[in-house]
């Protein structure tokens, strides 16, 4: 129980930093320094923000950040809606009675981390290390926060194409822009939604909401 309470509390302080800044507000005030006002321009043209005049940056992290910690935050934001996007389809699933071979008897949600075997978290283990080493911007390659390209290019037919690039540089920009806010408010909603789960598994009726629950 001491576990799972300090993986909530863990995993709320990740979220609340990770979404300090997801609706940035425009800056309006005439005092405003320099810095701070070329920092206006850049949150205008990022992908994901509310309504002209909906403002939601109660902690005032744009306030006080530069462009580059804008970055920071962005991507930062990004890697926790992508992480809690894998985490809702995996919770979904494994409630739903899916396991691998060789897993049937660990349980769903929080219960499963006392009941995984060594192998696994070995292997759990190998991976995240993994995906920090690739997912990142390596070679300063990046088209926007996020972009984790990091030029790769492949040969199929003569031809030197973009590697996992799935037509993205044959696009125009509005439809990247929209894409990129896409997926951007699509984390929003998943690191919302795995902070449900874990609440309402705590509180004893998932059951409720999720009917498959097994």
């Amino acid at each position: 129980q001491q576990q799972i309470s300090t993986t909530m509390k863990f995993f709320l302080a990740s979220l609340l930093i990770g979404t300090a800044t997801a609706f940035a507000p425009q800056q309006q005030s005439s005092t405003k320094s320099a810095a701070t006002s070329l920092n206006a321009a850049s949150i205008e043209e990022l992908p994901g923000r509310l309504a002209k005049n909906v403002y939601f940056d109660p902690l005032g992290f744009a306030d006080r950040a530069d462009e580059a910690t804008m970055r920071r935050y962005r991507e930062a934001e990004l890697t926790h809606g992508r992480v809690a996007m894998l985490a809702v389809v995996g919770f979904l699933t494994t409630y739903a009675g899916v396991r691998f071979p060789g897993a049937g008897d660990i349980p769903a949600g929080m219960a499963a981390w006392s009941a995984l075997p060594l192998q696994v978290w070995v292997q759990m283990g190998f991976t995240w290390s993994l995906m920090e080493m690739l997912n990142r911007d390596a070679f300063g390659l990046a088209e926007f926060p996020g972009d984790y390209r990091n030029g790769s290019k492949c040969n199929l037919d003569g031809t030197e194409k973009p590697f996992l690039d799935f037509g993205w540089d044959k696009q125009s920009e509005d439809w990247k822009k929209n894409k990129r806010a896409i997926e951007l408010n699509n984390g929003r909603a998943a690191q919302m939604g795995i902070l449900g789960l874990m609440v309402h598994e705590q509180l004893g009726n998932l059951d409720a909401i999720l009917p498959f629950a097994k």
